[in-house]
């Protein structure tokens, strides 16, 4: 269908028309409240709203009486005047405001009145609540109330309503001269109630105590669940995170890039950089509703004649274990005392808080500019475009440290040919530490590693208050930094199940050691875990001195927990040999495999302690500079580490050995082998990095806490956090002010060739006076053990150690055989006194 159009000229719009339309806009209040700057806007006026509340309230509790005659004669003077006079920190506003929500109203109630707009201000503005809105509203309003109605009480009783009614507003005023009338000074008992009602519904009291009672209820025994309708039951998905990808160009790249060797120039690169963001996005998670399939129900007759057979088991025998023959006495006094608690030694112990670290400065995070990704990419292309290899895409990830450009090359090149281009790339470039990875394992690109011109400071503090690592069950969880995609990087030390550690001078080893003393420390608690700490430089650790009651160990004789000396250092290794052999021998008796399932045995009230079982905590043996002991004491230390990192993984000992010098005379294949997990800082050649990671890379490093992590043949580059000395020092006098145990956790005494000279010195006259009682204690359970006589005589383990030397002498028990007890020479006590009054002792 055709339209006949007006031929000529067409009629104009008439100059008013024309004026009008153009100074027409449309007003979209929606657009105002709901788009991110108007809410940002109103957020933020909501804000600072409830901040000027607060302190005009606040300014008049101090200035409000002598303000009350300015706003009184506010209708007799100007507002200039009156502004001049006011003494409210917000001047006439402020102090008229305050007049009615202070003076009128609800008195100090007021002060919460401020907290509802900062809460919706903050949600609105930045779409986070700080606390939950709806219920800070009616608490606000509640308690406003509420303290305005004790107030009143107060005030009414003490008789000083002329001096202080502003205290209580008018409200709590008059509800208490009310109440006064009918109830006098028992006014205050609907004032209370008031509370407990409002406890009750609104915080759900009832359920409360109905879940403390049900938590403190005896254990019920509950049917499991049959293994296959277990695995059948419909599981939670979990959102696995996704990465997300934002060109940081508006355009493809036109530029041509140069003409390669033999091959034709192509007429537009069209490569665009990707760069990944710096934090996952998780993908939105789904409900699943498991849907039932329809099956026809069929219905058989019964077959009378069908029989059940029952299996009886009445005749397989049950293995009972050595502690409690009878499994009643075990489920009585489990029933009675409940499951064993370590922590109760020390049932006041507070975790170190977080805010004893420094905080996250924003101007430490200085990412990475457009303009420096874009020259990056450049320079990467027209190398690599030189020696004839054509890119087909090019990806950017942004680390705290160093920028990771993965590359696909087109088809038919050889990665062996990139890699030998490291050197060409890291000159265009003109960065120190560039590294080739290729290929990227599991990713099917070329990794080169960009060192960023403004490196980002990765804190210690945000690490440490990372919800993964709070939220962490690892057995002894430790943060090793940030990697390349910006994630915190969490690991099990006993899993790995030792760490060997190795860096130059001024690499940032000694700061790696304390993260990962500060990492077990703030999420273990001192009954549950024990360092031994060796630092031959007798600097870098002594920051710890002060954990000596709560997390240190040492032996019994040792003056000092941090351990200086070589020769002490030799003892101190083969004492923890002796311990990882007693914890065998008890691991044993328990009939259990690790230290994990002989604790929880032990928790359960499963193993008697009068047979020598106790709970056992994780043992962490720190040696900060392992090359110095090597070269003092050689085969000496070696020795018992390598035994020590070959079998003490199981009974809960586990090692973390740092050296500067990662040369095959310090790190020997005996030590080497037992360490599947490798951590190395920047070290001078590739010697030594090949030494460390099996492998280049580590000379490549930039330092500052750039380090190389290989576990089992996976290597990670991370950014170690920064914890400084300050930090130490106030998390260790955090724990060290609080109530400890009496001593350091005792190491096994051992003895080396000069013990059996000492003991030929000892003089009968200095035989300790409990001597006597000891013997007969030891002949009477028929065992020679020190922790017998520290326990049943209440001794330290110093003294019980003195009395054992001295039972000896005497010929009362054999001589020490490592980790078993020493043997009893008198099997009756008729003997055993008839010796000692021989050998004059009484």
């Amino acid at each position: 269908m055709s339209v006949n159009k007006p031929r000529g000229n067409t009629q104009r719009p008439k100059a008013e028309e024309t004026a009008e339309s153009r100074i027409r806009f449309s007003f979209d209040w929606e657009q105002i409240f709901s788009s991110p700057k108007g809410t940002l806007a109103w957020g933020t006026f909501f804000i600072l709203l409830g901040i000027f509340l607060e302190i005009a309230f606040i300014s008049y509790l101090v200035t409000g009486i002598s303000d009350q005659s300015v706003i009184d004669g506010l209708g007799q003077q100007s507002v200039r005047d009156a502004g001049r006079q006011t003494r409210n920190f917000f001047g006439v506003l402020g102090a008229v405001i305050s007049h009615f929500f202070v003076y009128r109203w609800f008195g100090v109630g007021a002060l919460l009145l401020p907290l509802v707009p900062i809460v919706a201000g903050w949600k609105m503005a930045f779409d986070k609540e700080i606390i939950p809105l709806n219920r800070t509203t009616k608490e606000v309003i509640f308690f406003t109330l509420w303290i305005s109605a004790l107030m009143g009480y107060i005030i009414l009783m003490s008789n000083s309503e002329s001096t202080m009614s502003f205290v209580s507003g008018g409200i709590g005023y008059i509800i208490n001269v009310t109440l006064f009338d009918w109830l006098k000074w028992g006014s205050i008992i609907p004032i209370i109630f008031a509370l407990f009602v409002f406890a009750v519904f609104f915080y759900d009291a009832r359920s409360a105590y109905d879940a403390w009672q049900a938590k403190n209820a005896k254990p019920e025994v509950t049917p499991e669940l049959n293994g296959t309708a277990a695995a059948e039951a419909p599981q939670p998905k979990v959102a696995e995170p996704v990465s997300t990808y934002a060109s940081v160009l508006n355009d493809t790249y036109d530029d041509e890039l140069p003409a390669t060797n033999g091959q034709e120039k192509p007429e537009k690169a069209g490569l665009i950089l990707e760069v990944e963001e710096e934090t996952p996005v998780a993908a939105p998670v789904l409900p699943v509703i498991p849907i039932a399939p329809v099956v026809p129900v069929i219905t058989a007759p019964v077959d009378a004649k069908l029989e059940l057979e029952v299996e009886d088991t009445t005749h397989i025998a049950v293995q009972e274990t050595e502690e409690f023959e009878d499994e009643d006495v075990n489920a009585s006094i489990l029933r009675e005392f409940g499951q064993y608690d370590p922590m109760l030694d020390l049932p006041s112990y507070q975790f170190p808080r977080v805010d004893l670290l420094n905080e996250v400065f924003e101007n430490h995070h200085e990412k990475v500019s457009q303009e420096e990704l874009e020259s990056n990419k450049t320079k990467i292309v027209d190398t690599l475009g030189s020696y004839g290899i054509n890119i087909s895409k090019i990806k950017a990830t942004i680390g705290p440290t160093v920028t990771l450009y993965e590359i696909i090359p087109e088809a038919g090149v050889r990665i062996s040919k990139i890699k030998n281009l490291e050197g060409d790339i890291a000159l265009s470039l003109a960065a120190l530490g560039i590294r080739i990875i290729a290929p990227m394992p599991g990713r099917g690109t070329i990794g080169i590693e960009v060192p960023n011109k403004n490196r980002e400071t990765v804190f210690a503090r945000s690490v440490l208050s990372n919800e993964r690592f709070l939220k962490s069950n690892y057995d002894l969880p430790i943060v090793l930094g940030k990697t390349i995609s910006n994630e915190i990087h969490i690991v099990d030390l006993a899993k790995m199940p030792h760490l060997l550690m190795a860096g130059a001078t001024g690499q940032g080893k000694s700061v790696g050691l304390n993260v990962i003393l500060a990492s077990l420390i703030y999420k273990k608690h001192p009954a549950e875990l024990k360092f031994v700490l060796v630092d031959p430089k007798k600097v870098e650790l002594t920051l710890f001195n002060k954990l000596e009651r709560h997390f240190l160990a040492k032996l019994p004789n040792a003056e000092e927990a941090i351990i200086t000396d070589t020769k002490k250092v030799i003892f101190t290794l083969n004492s923890l040999c002796i311990e990882m052999d007693s914890r065998y021998d008890l691991l044993k008796e328990a009939a259990v495999r690790n230290l994990k399932e002989y604790n929880a045995k032990f928790a359960q009230r499963r193993l008697n302690p009068e047979k020598g079982h106790r709970f056992l905590p994780y043992i962490v043996l720190v040696i900060d500079e392992l090359a110095d002991l090597m070269m003092t004491a050689g085969k000496e230390v070696e020795t018992p580490i390598a035994r020590l990192a070959q079998l003490a993984r199981a009974v809960g000992i586990h090692l973390v050995v740092a050296t500067q010098r990662p040369s095959v005379k310090v790190i020997t294949g005996l030590i080497k082998a037992n360490f599947p997990a490798r951590l190395s800082f920047r070290v001078t050649s590739s010697i030594d990095s090949r030494t460390i990671l099996d492998m280049g890379g580590a000379e490549q490093l930039v330092g500052q806490g750039d380090m190389l992590l290989a576990i089992n043949s996976e290597v990670i580059r991370l950014q170690c956090p920064f914890i400084d000395t300050r930090e130490i020092e106030d998390v260790c006098e955090f724990i060290g002010s609080q109530r400890g145990y009496d001593e350091a956790y005792a190491l096994p005494e051992y003895e080396g060739e000069d013990a059996a000279e000492g003991k030929a010195d000892l003089n009968p006259d200095d035989f300790d006076a409990l001597l006597p009682d000891a013997a007969r204690l030891i002949v009477t359970h028929q065992q020679g053990s020190t922790s017998l006589i520290q326990r049943k005589m209440k001794l330290g383990y110093n003294r019980a150690g003195r009395i054992m030397d001295q039972l000896e002498v005497l010929g009362v028990v054999g001589p020490f055989t490592g980790s078993k007890a020493r043997d009893v020479m008198f099997h009756d006590l008729s003997g055993l006194e008839e010796h000692l009054r021989v050998m004059g002792v009484h």
